[in-house]
C-alpha cells in the first residue's frame, strides 16, 4: 500500500507582503510551515524563489524539488527555536576544520592541498581574525582559543535563515572556513566544493572514478549550490 502523497490544489502561487516580512500565497491564502507556523520570510527575493517552487509543482508535491522552501521551513521551525544549539554545532567545525588536516605524502597531494587551502587559511586570519594551525596527519591538534572564539562569534552573528544555510555550507564541505568564505562572497559554491574534495579527486585521478561515489558527489554539489543560493536570498530585495 502506497503512502499518502500531497497533491497540488492551488492554481497560482505568488510572493506577497506580510506583517514583518514576506510570504507565499496559494490562491491568496498564506502558506504555513510543516509545524503550522507563519511562513514569514526576510526578503522579497526569497519569497519569489519559494513561490516559483510551489508554482512548479505539477500534480504530486515533491519537497525534494523545493530546496528554498525546505531551507525556509528549517529556519522557521527548527533553527529559530534552537539557535544556540545549531550555532554551537556549526562553530564546532572550526576546531577540526578540514583545511587544517593535511596529507604528509605523496608530495603531489601535499602540494595540491597547500595551493588550495593555504589561501583560505590566510583569508580566515585576515578577514575573520582567526588564524588556524595546519598539521600533517589526522591526530587532533588544539587550535588557538582566540581563533575559535572569533569563528564562533562569526557564526552567532547570523540570522536564523542565514544559519540554516550556513549549516549546510559547513557540513557538506567539512570546513567552517569554506562555509564562511561562501557566505561572505570569498568563494563561489562550486569553488568551495572543489576545494573540499581535493583528496577525493586526487584518489579518483589515481584509481578511477566510482559511479556511486560520482552520483553522491553530484548530489552534494547540488545541495551546496542550493545552500549558497538560499544564503544570498536572505538579504536581497527587502525594500520592494
Amino acid at each position: 500500500m502506497s503512502g499518502w502523497k500531497a497533491r497540488r490544489f492551488w492554481k497560482r502561487a505568488a510572493a506577497a507582503r506580510a506583517e514583518g516580512g514576506f510570504t507565499v500565497q496559494l490562491d491568496g491564502r498564506p502558506v504555513k510551515t510543516p509545524a503550522k507556523a507563519p511562513f514569514l520570510l526576510p526578503s522579497l527575493a526569497m519569497a519569489r524563489a519559494c513561490a516559483a517552487e510551489w508554482d512548479a509543482q505539477v500534480d504530486e508535491v515533491k519537497p525534494a524539488s523545493m530546496p528554498m522552501t525546505r531551507f525556509a521551513n528549517s529556519a522557521i521551525d527548527r533553527v529559530a527555536g534552537q539557535f544556540d544549539a545549531v550555532a554551537d554545532v556549526v562553530a564546532a567545525y572550526g576546531a577540526s576544520d578540514l583545511l587544517c588536516y593535511r596529507a604528509d605524502a605523496p608530495q603531489s597531494l601535499v602540494q595540491r592541498q597547500a595551493m588550495g587551502w593555504d589561501p583560505l587559511l590566510a583569508w580566515a586570519n585576515r578577514a575573520l581574525d582567526a588564524p588556524l594551525i595546519p598539521t600533517a596527519g589526522v591526530i587532533p591538534i588544539d587550535q588557538p582559543p582566540a581563533s575559535l572564539a572569533a569563528l564562533k562569534a562569526a557564526v552567532r552573528a547570523q540570522t536564523p535563515f542565514q544559519l540554516a544555510a550556513l549549516h549546510d555550507l559547513v557540513a557538506i564541505t567539512g570546513s567552517l572556513v569554506l562555509g564562511l568564505s561562501v557566505a561572505r562572497g570569498r568563494l563561489s559554491a562550486p569553488q568551495a566544493f572543489d576545494l573540499s574534495r581535493i583528496d577525493e579527486h586526487w584518489q579518483a585521478e589515481l584509481w578511477g572514478q566510482d559511479e556511486d561515489a560520482a552520483r553522491a558527489e553530484s548530489l552534494k554539489r547540488a545541495d551546496l549550490t542550493a545552500a549558497a543560493r538560499f544564503y544570498r536570498l536572505c538579504a536581497q530585495d527587502c525594500s520592494e
